[in-house]
């Protein structure tokens, strides 16, 4: 396994430059979220209220420490509560700002304490929205066409409909190789699909477990399915544990909820979609497919300080796949690295072989060669990290 120690640790993201994406996020995009939150749901005086200070707290104050009787308050403790709050939200790691935001977020509308509110996910009506929108019934349409292409092409519309979530409709097209490859500046900036397929035994042998932990719900986590079901379909792999989130984060962050609700529109489809949705439903009643909600999933910290037993789950894993931006900057640490910054040096901490597959939504990347980050650099100059106009797929084997 290659030397981590040899790899100079890069600086932590903060939220503190003015003009960077991560400060555009905290300044901009959280006092939004909140008034789409206030916006969603008839909430009484005392939720409304507390959003009201929340935004306060995100735009002129200090961050303030979760309720005395936090059900979770150790945990966060053991994650770096006490020494982050009362410092501003700017000043503290820009992964742990926002996964706290969202946690504060749910205390303010009451989503962990007994009453009306209790358990009502307050991102669920876009989530919902979007599923139920034209484009994925465009997108689920397409797989009927796929089912007559041979079987390579249909194993890499699926990976790149995975891949590029909600822009999924880019895979089912089937773009060349040759053009990507074609140009300094292709959409897919890594591509190491050809070892991911290489970690995944022969069709049929059906003995490998695959572990996936997702990203966004809706139309990104259709696809995300989709290649579940085609693996296990297959019998490229024997078992698949799908990590979700054990409450709602990020705005659509993926929960078990929004896994039901994804199948359920899977097996109402017509024609190849609800065939797919068959199939996984048989796979989750018995076993072959489950659903995991550890609580690290919602951690403010990378993967490097998982806790024993998910990192006992993940090294008895042929592969783990890690899908999305958020994920991707866990995987390989919330850090300003040089982007030819080797994969493997920074993901040699993970127990097992990983599958990063990540549309670029922030500034963190690595594992890119020279000649592509300068064509990149002179073509877009810092836009191509944050526009979710490329993507990568990157395994450390």
């Amino acid at each position: 396994m290659p030397d981590r120690s040899a790899t100079p640790l890069a600086p932590v993201l903060l939220g503190n430059e003015p003009g960077s994406f991560p400060h555009s996020v905290l300044a901009e995009r959280h006092p939004a979220i909140i008034r789409q939150v206030r916006d969603s749901f008839p909430y009484g005086p005392e939720q409304r209220r507390a959003l009201d200070a929340l935004l306060a707290s995100c735009t002129k104050g200090v961050i303030e420490p979760l309720p005395a009787d936090a059900h979770d308050g150790q945990r966060w403790a053991s994650w770096g509560a006490d020494a982050c709050t009362g410092r501003s939200w700017f000043d503290v790691p820009w992964l742990w700002s926002e996964s706290y935001f969202y946690r504060q977020l749910l205390e303010a509308v009451g989503y962990f304490i007994p009453g009306p509110w209790q358990g009502i996910d307050p991102f669920r009506p876009s989530k919902l929205a979007e599923l139920d929108s034209p484009e994925t019934d465009e997108e689920l349409a397409a797989l009927d066409a796929l089912a007559d292409r041979p079987t390579d092409e249909q194993d890499r519309a699926l990976l790149h409909g995975s891949l590029w979530g909600n822009r999924a409709d880019l895979g089912f097209r089937m773009s060349a190789v040759q053009d990507e490859a074609s140009s300094d500046t292709p959409p897919l900036v890594a591509d190491d699909s050809e070892t991911l397929w290489s970690l995944l035994p022969p069709s049929g042998s059906g003995s490998a477990t695959l572990c996936l932990i997702a990203d966004n719900a809706g139309r990104e986590l259709v696809p995300d399915l989709l290649l579940i079901a085609r693996l296990l379909t297959q019998a490229r792999i024997g078992r698949a544990v799908l990590h979700v989130k054990p409450y709602p984060y990020y705005v659509s962050d993926a929960t078990h909820t929004d896994v039901l609700d994804a199948l359920r529109r899977l097996t109402a489809a017509p024609g190849a979609a609800a065939t797919y949705g068959r199939a996984l439903w048989s796979a989750m009643t018995d076993g072959r497919l489950t659903v995991r909600a550890h609580p690290f999933s919602s951690a403010p910290l990378p993967y490097a300080a998982m806790p024993g037993d998910l990192r006992e789950e993940l090294t008895a894993a042929t592969l783990t796949i890690v899908k999305g931006d958020l994920n991707y900057r866990r995987l390989v640490g919330d850090r300003l690295w040089p982007p030819t910054t080797p994969f493997t040096d920074v993901t040699a901490h993970f127990p097992g072989p990983v599958a990063a597959l990540r549309t670029l939504k922030s500034d963190v990347i690595t594992g890119l060669d020279a000649r592509t980050e300068a064509a990149l650099v002179a073509a877009e100059g810092q836009k191509w990290r944050t526009g979710g106009t490329h993507a990568l797929i990157q395994v450390r084997s």
